[in-house]
């Protein structure tokens, strides 16, 4: 692999998919299912971590044991499903896909049977040597273990890779396999928090991608 033009990988919600007010809606309607509080797009966007179960505790003020946050998920991804059309890409995604030159691949904490139509939906699909999803029953854990997978099959080297994502998790995940986070701003974390984290940090998506070149 050229030093040139490490690998890309992407996340998806919040990151390519500008999704944060329907995550926000749905975690709502979640909490609203066991007489939660209603939280902000800003609270969310300060609050929010995996794994999910730990930001659900914080927020309801209880514990939330394997069983509460199943059911807790189910209605989640429910209402998520229910909204999905609403949401549009992130306004730079395509340019800034296009604008690199080495490969790419994406690689999402949402279920694979939904990400892989909905990334064809949108007409991305040819720019990934590989797409990646959650395939399991439940969501909510950290990215760490599916990074690890997802370069295994794509036979890479986590120190040839630049993942941009928008959360702490995403930068977490790139940390365990050697390899550089960009982070951005636009997506489902506070962006103090962000910058806090000592990671490089963009306000787009393209200015993120001119970060992943080496120094």
């Amino acid at each position: 692999m050229s030093s040139a033009h490490p690998h890309l990988v992407w996340d998806w919600n919040g990151t390519l998919l500008n999704d944060l007010d329907l995550i926000v809606a749905a975690t709502n309607v979640a909490f609203a299912s066991v007489g939660g509080p209603v939280v902000t797009t800003d609270e969310h966007r300060v609050r929010f971590r995996r794994p999910i179960a730990d930001y659900y505790a914080d927020v309801l003020g209880q514990a939330v044991d394997e069983a509460a946050f199943g059911q807790l998920d189910k209605i989640f991804h429910e209402a998520y499903l229910d909204g999905l059309t609403t949401c549009a890409l992130a306004h730079d995604a395509v340019d800034a896909m296009s604008s690199w030159s080495g490969s790419q691949s994406l690689l999402s904490m949402w279920f694979h049977q939904d990400l892989v139509p909905t990334v064809q939906t949108y007409g991305l699909t040819k720019h990934f040597l590989r797409v990646d999803g959650l395939r399991t029953e439940v969501g909510g854990a950290r990215k760490a273990e599916s990074l690890t997978r997802h370069l295994a099959e794509l036979g890479l080297d986590g120190q040839d890779v630049v993942l941009i994502g928008d959360s702490l998790d995403d930068a977490e995940a790139a940390r365990s396999v050697g390899g550089r986070a960009i982070l951005y701003t636009g997506g489902l974390t506070d962006p103090a928090r962000l910058r806090a984290s000592g990671h490089p940090v963009a306000e787009t998506l393209t200015e993120a991608v001119a970060l992943a070149h080496p120094y």
